[in-house]
């Protein structure tokens, strides 16, 4: 209910000034003009990926962690072949170009949410769907917030700092723009290989705390730090590989876009390693030991106070230029992996196990 209300107050402000949003990033007008329309329909797909989220996390909470991952593979391809469908009018479909990605996007967040409620709320009973009455909205209230609230501010400053890295890549030029989303795509493919770490560490920590079993939960520290380390390092070299795929994947983005992909994919990689301890601590450990103020000022000075200032001084004003940026975004997580570790030793897993136990 929370998300809803929260999704839907944020996408029509965001839908009415996406012109004003985007022109914020400094880019040139034809890509601004471009992206309008992108982001507008784009931003529909809100709702039902906030629901998307929730159904998936409860489901893996209810130990069918299998069923996101069928539904959010089968959604994809459908986002997949809907996209080529739209964007170039493949048989019916009409030929929207850039915009046809984004009511791919809708469709295919729309699908899943439908498919996720459907395994929750559906013949399996996994969930009642009914309305809390005020007791319960009372006793839920304080725990969500203070919970989510961390969470959420640090999706925002993580999602602030991703504009931001955007908005400096853009007043370095549109071919430094345009290299910067293809080494970002490329990422986001290797990354998915940890990134059930972050959730994993958050059921299987937050379990064993709320038997009362701190043993349990430092077990499951060492288990999954040492799966990250491994796929850090695994899908970092792969990562690092892709960037001889890219004149082949992108031909048409021209010589100097592709060069620049070729070596941000390279410096990317060589910090992947970091930033996949930056999710397991920061998103999965720290979240189980309900310390949203080391999550906070994590994100807060590795990208505002290092990292940011760093990229528009290196990119802007030294010869550096597009190479300062990428460097720069390395630089940050680096620092987060210094303060989310500090903070993790400070947790007292004994006594962690117990109050939660006892509020079990």
């Amino acid at each position: 209910m929370v998300s809803l209300v929260l999704a839907g107050a944020l996408t029509v402000p965001i839908i009415l000034n996406a012109d004003a949003l985007l022109r914020l990033a400094g880019g040139a007008e034809d890509v601004t003009r471009t992206a309008v329309p992108y982001m507008q329909v784009g931003m529909l797909a809100l709702v039902p990926g906030v629901l998307g989220w929730i159904f998936s996390g409860a489901l893996r909470s209810l130990g069918h962690a299998r069923t996101p991952l069928v539904v959010t593979s089968f959604t994809v391809v459908v986002e997949s072949l809907a996209a080529y469908g739209l964007v170039f009018g493949v048989g019916p479909l009409p030929e929207l170009g850039v915009v046809g990605a984004a009511w791919a996007l809708v469709l295919a967040n729309t699908l899943k949410a439908v498919l996720l409620a459907y395994q929750v709320f559906g013949p399996r009973h996994l969930a009642a769907l009914q309305f809390p009455g005020r007791a319960a909205l009372r006793a839920i209230a304080g725990p969500l917030i203070a919970l989510s609230a961390p969470l959420a501010f640090t999706e925002f400053v993580w999602s602030l700092g991703n504009f931001m890295y955007a908005a400096v890549f853009a007043r370095v030029g549109t071919v430094a723009l345009a290299a910067s989303q293809i080494v970002a795509t490329l990422e986001g493919i290797f990354i998915v290989g940890s990134f059930g770490l972050m959730s994993a560490a958050t059921v299987f920590i937050g379990r064993s705390l709320g038997q009362g079993d701190a043993a349990g939960a430092r077990l499951w520290l060492a288990r999954i730090s040492r799966a990250g380390l491994v796929t850090g390092l695994g899908f970092g070299a792969l990562f690092a590989l892709s960037a001889l795929t890219v004149p082949g994947l992108f031909p048409k983005v021209g010589a100097a876009v592709q060069h620049i992909a070729l070596i941000g994919i390279l410096i990317n990689a060589s910090t992947q390693i970091f930033k996949v301890r930056n999710m397991i601590v920061g998103g999965g450990i720290l979240p189980s030991a309900g310390d949203g103020k080391g999550i906070i000022l994590g994100d807060v000075v590795g990208a505002f106070v290092i990292g940011l200032p760093l990229a528009i001084w290196l990119g802007l004003y030294t010869p550096l230029g597009v190479w300062g940026v990428f460097i720069a975004r390395g630089l940050e997580e680096i620092v987060k992996v210094g303060i989310f570790e500090w903070r993790r030793r400070r947790v007292d897993w004994e006594k962690l196990a117990l109050e939660q136990s006892r509020a079990a």
